[in-house]
């Protein structure tokens, strides 16, 4: 089968390799149909990933067809399939807890093992969800999308203001599935080319330029207020650490984002605040199931977001092009 291999940080090899073999009790062979490019991608391509392997086929963000089962199996040859790519043990803590997203010992495809640049991959049944209803691109799009609904439901929201920090794509699949649930939302970003997107386009009109003013205007529309959940898109210490002072008292702060650094805040204005503080890893079934039926309902506007599109065998010229300009670029889809 054709793939292509982060042989190295910058450079990808397009190839052919062995197709997997015959799938395990259990698990199944996928053809991939689309791929996702995410972040993690770009960062394994400019070696800023700091816990990966070379070589590595990348991709986690998957659409395909069943056309191999292993014994036991019910899904059917030919179903079309969203791909979860967080492969969990099933037995630890957080397996038992229902919370697969978190295991101890989780596999993420194109990170921890091979990902989906390639013409097959072979998983477990239950990560495997079937897509009808949906067309084969805008399946790979339900994985990222599902790590905002997963970050949206972890916060619990009643209503009220909340405030996205960061608007790459993980932060506006945030802001979509906050406006889903009924909050008002505010978008804080350092692009004015995010922003503008975000309110020509996707119809967000509260928005502010990141700017050593932004946390004084912000506070100010909210009358003193603050923002009853904040969600941390940015991957920066620094603007996660200044994102407490805009969560509102009894509010609650997301962090989406990961950095490497070492978080720090005021204890009493954490405590006087009752603020809650939330990690969002990954996401669940319950979360995929949300960005599936929230895109059937038209609610999710999948053409926009999917700014630009290559092949595999093209792949190796247009992403480095795209990791050194994003100008317009949201989400880069590959077509296998």
């Amino acid at each position: 089968m054709k793939s292509v291999i982060c042989v190295e940080p910058g450079r990808l090899d397009y190839v052919e390799r062995p197709a997997p073999e015959a799938p395990a009790a259990g698990w199944a062979t996928v053809d991939v149909k689309h791929v996702g490019i995410c972040g993690t991608d770009y960062h394994i391509f400019e070696g800023k990933h700091p816990f990966l392997e070379y070589p590595r086929i990348m991709g986690h963000e998957l659409s395909g067809v069943v056309s191999a089962v292993g014994p036991g199996v019910a899904l059917k040859v030919g179903t079309p399939v969203v791909v979860n790519p967080y492969i969990s043990c099933g037995h630890c803590v957080a397996c038992r807890k229902g919370k697969p997203n978190c295991c101890t010992a989780i596999k993420v495809l194109g990170v921890h093992t091979d990902g989906g640049m390639a013409e097959q991959i072979v998983m477990p049944e239950g990560n495997l969800y079937p897509a009808e209803g949906l067309s084969l691109r805008d399946a790979a799009m339900v994985e990222f999308l599902a790590i905002g609904a997963h970050a949206v439901r972890r916060a619990q929201p009643e209503g009220g203001r909340a405030l996205v920090v960061g608007i790459g794509p993980i932060g506006l699949g945030v802001a979509i599935f906050a406006r889903i649930a009924g909050l008002e939302v505010t978008l804080l970003d350092s692009s004015e080319e995010r922003l503008a997107f975000a309110r020509d386009t996707l119809g967000f009109k509260n928005t502010a330029l990141t700017g050593p003013d932004a946390q004084k205007t912000l506070m100010a529309e909210t009358n003193g207020d603050g923002f009853d959940v904040v969600f941390d898109a940015t991957g920066n210490g620094q603007a996660i650490e200044a994102g407490f002072a805009m969560v509102a008292h009894g509010g609650a702060y997301v962090l989406v984002s990961i950095v490497k650094d070492r978080i720090s805040f005021s204890d009493p204005e954490f405590h006087k605040r009752e603020m809650m503080l939330i990690g969002s890893r990954n996401a669940t079934k319950i979360d995929f199931d949300h960005v599936v039926a929230s895109i059937k309902a038209g609610l999710v506007p999948l053409d926009a977001l999917a700014t630009h599109s290559t092949t595999l065998n093209k792949l190796t010229t247009d992403m480095p092009l795209w990791s050194h300009d994003k100008r317009g670029l949201i989400k880069a889809i590959i077509t296998i």
